[in-house]
């Protein structure tokens, strides 16, 4: 037997798209075909399952993605619920009986009052039109504006975790689907609740047709008596509305429940269950409160003492089991509090102690949970992924970053430290999420103001209660560890070329040699020293410049280090080899390559004022003409970057390094390229010029 059903349950998976078309076009049919009253029957009880179906469906699912189709199957039902309808009618008005499942519903309801009856139908009509469907309708329209206004706030969201390396890219393509599909679903089901509107209102017509023309048919072609004609068709109608209305009741409510559930990840009953009874003291106060109205003298005591003691028994048994939860809690943080101070003794033991690490990362003792190794989620396991990312976007190796407490620092600071010296700090919280706004400053929220770290944005710490509304709203929400870890993703950039110390370098050649052993071989020590290769790849990385092409890098090296010793120009041969990687970063969409252009005469006059010194090549210049270059790069900037535009400034191979020199100070985020550095395919757009002074 179990083979037998599972042979029906593949065929209908197989076959389930033909099945439900034909389903769809029997639905239309049904109108056209009079249907006996033993096939109607069956239908009316399968409409009445489906909707059981549905609204148990909607409170069991954890994700309004998990039932995506119930704007498509809300037109289905209420098509199929009309046909319906429409073959009662035909039944009625034809035989004056409509089979056994109306019957049943017109003696059980009105039993020998359709007046009562009549009235229970008009109520079921109210509470499903003005109640159900119209809050439904209206938190789906409100529901899908706000999903739409959140997406460009969401997608960054989601960059940013890829970024970070939270998840990966077919996690970030899942997500983006999720978002996409979440918009559609709600504007759908802006659309679909009319549909709910409209099978009320032609219920209640069909209604008055049923009531109406069977009693003229019944008395003007049988000679039925009026009033007998109004016994039997008053039941009649009224049943068949009831059949009708109470499946369209379960619809209405299950798209309420759909449309207003939050996405927790959880079913409804869990969620409730949760909420409504997760605090042990508003029971027992509940019940306090209930067991005073007991003694009241005009209300009845005993209901209300039997919920009194209800309410205060879970309420207690709650209580204890908080205090159970709250004490493992405990033991279980002393327990990792006492395997850290021992991991933490052994290391100070050991010599290691006395050497500063590349990077370091401080916390206070409010962040202590974040290195919790019980979670998978911690922060370890995200530098971890740091590491992998910056040797794969910048080919740097970053060597594992110490992270201790520091019980100096506030409870939610935090310290980034580069080679014993502090580099940047920050704060986060870990009961609470950062909200930043793309788009403004001003938040409709409460909270606590601060700069994002890592880019200086205005943001602002909010409660876990106020994450939905700030989705709603279209700011961009991140979790405390992401804060942290991207703020020190982004100082291990900025700072890479510190990083990158001899013996990094010495790794990185260890692992080219394993396939390249020629070009490492004939290039060090023959050619040039680790060190001086050392000076060209942070030179690279200063720029923003990945060295991941290593070979290209050693090549270009090998070739012109027998002709000049001098880094810069060995740096600037580089250059030229990777220029398409440069160049990568800074073109548009179309592919054009828009900069900020020198004029000649500045250039020629900055290539002959050149001097070296020992941070480089830079213009000796007099300080008014020096203020004059700043004013009009700022000038130029400024418009670009209202624009949308990153500036980037183009100048000849001459004094591409005196000019990046000159300005790195002010402006170290200009990228300055030479016409080496672009490859002849590229278009070149220029948008300003640094004007003569």
């Amino acid at each position: 037997m179990p083979n037998f059903f599972n042979k029906i349950i593949e065929t209908f998976d197989k076959y389930s798209e033909i099945i439900v078309a034909f389903a769809v076009i029997g639905t239309i049919g049904i109108i056209i075909v009079p249907m006996p009253s033993g096939v109607l029957d069956f239908l009316l009880v399968l409409n009445i399952t489906i909707g059981i179906t549905i609204l148990l469906l909607t409170l069991f699912i954890k994700n309004i993605l998990e039932f995506s189709t119930f704007p498509t199957l809300l037109l289905v039902t209420t098509m199929f619920r009309l046909s319906l309808n429409i073959s009662s009618t035909r039944l009625i008005l034809g035989q004056g009986n409509a089979g056994h499942v109306i019957d049943a519903f017109a003696n059980f309801v009105t039993g020998n009052n359709y007046i009562v009856g009549a009235i229970i139908f008009i109520i079921i009509i109210i509470v499903q039109m003005v109640v159900v469907t119209n809050g439904a309708s209206r938190v789906s329209e409100v529901s899908a504006r706000f999903t739409l206004d959140a997406m460009p706030g969401k997608q960054m969201a989601i960059d940013a975790d890829l970024n970070s390396g939270l998840i990966d890219e077919e996690t970030a393509k899942k997500r983006r689907l999720d978002l996409q599909r979440e918009a559609d679903f709600y504007g759908a089901m802006d659309g679909a609740s009319k549909f709910v509107k409209g099978d009320a209102i032609a219920g209640i017509i069909i209604t008055i047709i049923n009531l109406i023309g069977g009693i003229l048919i019944f008395s003007i072609q049988y000679n039925m008596g009026a009033m007998e004609a109004l016994d039997k068709f008053g039941k009649l109608t009224i049943g068949d509305g009831l059949v009708s209305q109470i499946p369209a009741l379960l619809i209405s409510i299950a798209s309420g429940i759909l449309v207003t559930r939050s996405d927790d990840k959880q079913g409804f009953g869990q969620t409730v269950t949760e909420e409504l009874f997760g605090v042990s003291r508003v029971l027992m106060i509940a019940a306090v409160v209930l067991l005073l109205i007991a003694f009241v003298p005009a209300f009845p005591t005993i209901p209300f003492l039997i919920v009194a003691l209800i309410m205060g028994t879970v309420g207690y048994l709650l209580n204890e089991n908080e205090k159970v939860e709250a004490e493992r809690e405990i033991a279980q943080a002393e327990i990792i509090q006492t395997q850290r101070l021992e991991r933490e003794r052994e290391v100070e033991e050991g010599v290691t102690t006395f050497l500063v690490e590349p990077i370091a990362l401080e916390i206070g003792y409010g962040l202590i949970p974040l290195v919790d190794e019980g979670n998978d989620d911690n922060l370890i396991s995200h530098i971890t992924s740091i590491r992998r990312q910056c040797a794969t976007e910048m080919g740097i190796i970053v060597n594992p970053i110490r992270i201790r407490d520091n019980l100096q620092l506030g409870s939610n600071e935090y310290v980034i430290k580069i080679k014993g010296n502090e580099i940047a700090k920050g704060d986060i919280y870990l009961n609470k999420y950062l909200v930043i706004d793309p788009g403004s400053s001003d938040f409709d929220l409460e909270g606590i103001p601060t700069k994002e770290p890592a880019f200086g944005l205005d943001a602002l710490w909010i409660e876990e209660r106020d994450r939905e509304k700030a989705d709603l709203n279209g700011y961009t929400v991140v979790e405390p560890v992401v804060v942290l870890v991207t703020h020190l993703k982004e100082i291990i950039r900025a700072n890479s070329h510190e990083i990158l110390g001899r013996q990094e370098v010495k790794q990185l050649l260890e692992g080219v040699k394993e396939k390249y052993n020629v070009v490492v071989d004939e290039l060090i020590p023959d050619i040039m020293s680790l060190g001086e290769v050392q000076k060209v790849l942070q030179n690279l990385l200063k720029e923003n410049i990945p060295i991941y092409d290593l070979v290209t890098i050693l090549e270009v090296l090998a070739d012109n280090g027998t002709m000049t010793k001098d880094i810069e120009v060995l740096t600037e041969h580089v250059r030229h080899a990777l220029n398409r990687t440069i160049v990568s970063d800074y073109l548009n969409q179309d592919g054009v390559l828009q900069v900020i252009t020198v004029h000649p005469e500045l250039e020629t006059l900055i290539g002959n004022n050149m001097q070296k010194t020992m941070s480089g090549s830079i213009p000796v210049l007099e300080p008014s003409i020096i203020t004059k270059i700043f004013d009009n790069i700022s000038k130029v900037n400024d418009g670009l970057i209202g624009m949308g535009i990153q500036p980037v400034v183009l100048v000849s191979p001459k004094i591409r390094i005196a000019f990046k020199n000159l300005i790195s100070y002010n402006f170290p985020h200009i990228p300055v390229l030479s016409l080496n550095d672009v490859p002849n395919n590229v278009e070149i757009e220029g948008l300003g010029m640094v004007d003569k002074v």
